[in-house]
C-alpha cells in the first residue's frame, strides 16, 4: 500500500479530476481499460500505481501530463535517504564523471542489465524489482534532455567479459546499448583494458557531479548504502583519483573498438 504524501496527491488529484469530468469509476475504468473496481482500488491506495494507467488518465481527462508527473515525484520520494541528495546532483549537473570496477554505471544500464543485477539481491520482492527498473530507466533521462550534462564513464574491460552462456545475451545487448551512446557527443565512455593489472580506481566505484556554479560533489556506495562526499578536501582527492583511472583507460576511439570486439566474440 502506498503511504507517501506525493502519492496521496497522486490518488486525490485522480479523484478530482474524475469527478470534474462527470465520471463514475465504472465509466473512468472502460475508458482507461480497467474495471470500476481497479479505479477504485487505486483511488484508495490499495493497488499501486501503474505508469500505463495513469499515462492512458492523464490523455483521457486532459491534464497535460500531470499524473505521469507526479509519479515520477513519487518514485523519487521512495529512494532511500542517503540516494536522494546525489539523485539531486545528478539532475543539475553540467558534468557527471563515474568509475565502475564491476558493473555497468547504472545510468548506462539497459532494462534486462539492470533487472538482472537488482535481482541478484534475493530480499527484493518482484513488484519491488520491477519499481526500482522502472525508477533506473527513468532516471536515465537526464542523459537525453535538452539540458543534457556532459557524461563521461570509465569501466573495466572484465565487466564486459563477465558473461556466462546464460548471460551472454544481456550483456551483448548492454554493450550494443554501450556503443550507442559512446556515439553521443556528450557522452564518452572509456575502458581500462586487462593489461592493466592494478590501479587505485580497484578500490571501488564513485561518480563526481559538477554543478552550475562550478562546485563539485563526490558520491560513495557500498554494500549497506551510500554517502555523499561535499567536503573539498575529499572531493579533491576523488578528483585527483578520476585524473589517475582515466589516464589508465583507453581513449574514446579505442574503446570503442574493444566494446565492438567483444560483442562480436560472442556471435
Amino acid at each position: 500500500m502506498e503511504s507517501e504524501p506525493t502519492a496521496e496527491l497522486i490518488r486525490a488529484q485522480l479523484r478530482r479530476l474524475r469527478l470534474s469530468a462527470g465520471l463514475s469509476q465504472e465509466e473512468f475504468g472502460k475508458l482507461v481499460h480497467f474495471s470500476g473496481s481497479q479505479v477504485s482500488a487505486v483511488e484508495l491506495g490499495q493497488r499501486p500505481f501503474d505508469r500505463f494507467f495513469l499515462t492512458r488518465a492523464d490523455e483521457v481527462l486532459n491534464t497535460g501530463g500531470l499524473l505521469a508527473s507526479l509519479l515520477k515525484m513519487a518514485e523519487r520520494d521512495r529512494q532511500p535517504s542517503w540516494f536522494r541528495p546525489w539523485l539531486e546532483a545528478e539532475r543539475q549537473a553540467q558534468q557527471l564523471r563515474t568509475y565502475q570496477p564491476t558493473l555497468v554505471p547504472g545510468l548506462l544500464q539497459t532494462e534486462e542489465y539492470a533487472r538482472a543485477v537488482i535481482r541478484t539481491d534475493d530480499m527484493v520482492s518482484d513488484d519491488e524489482l520491477e519499481r526500482r527498473v522502472a525508477v533506473r530507466m527513468d532516471r536515465q533521462t537526464i542523459l537525453f534532455g535538452a539540458q543534457r550534462p556532459k557524461y563521461v564513464a570509465v569501466i573495466e574491460e572484465s565487466v564486459l567479459r563477465r558473461a556466462d552462456e546464460g548471460f551472454r545475451g544481456i550483456m551483448t545487448e548492454q554493450i550494443l546499448h554501450l556503443l550507442q551512446c559512446a556515439q553521443r557527443p556528450h557522452m564518452h565512455i572509456h575502458i581500462v583494458p586487462n593489461s592493466v593489472a592494478m590501479h587505485v580506481g580497484l578500490v571501488g566505484a564513485f561518480a563526481l557531479a559538477r554543478s552550475t556554479d562550478g562546485g563539485w560533489l563526490g558520491h560513495l556506495e557500498n554494500q549497506l548504502g551510500g554517502v555523499v562526499v561535499d567536503n573539498d578536501e575529499d572531493v579533491a582527492i576523488l578528483l585527483s583519483r578520476w585524473e589517475s583511472v582515466r589516464s589508465e583507460a583507453l581513449s574514446r576511439q579505442q574503446s570503442i573498438e574493444l566494446m565492438k570486439e567483444v560483442a562480436t566474440s560472442w556471435s
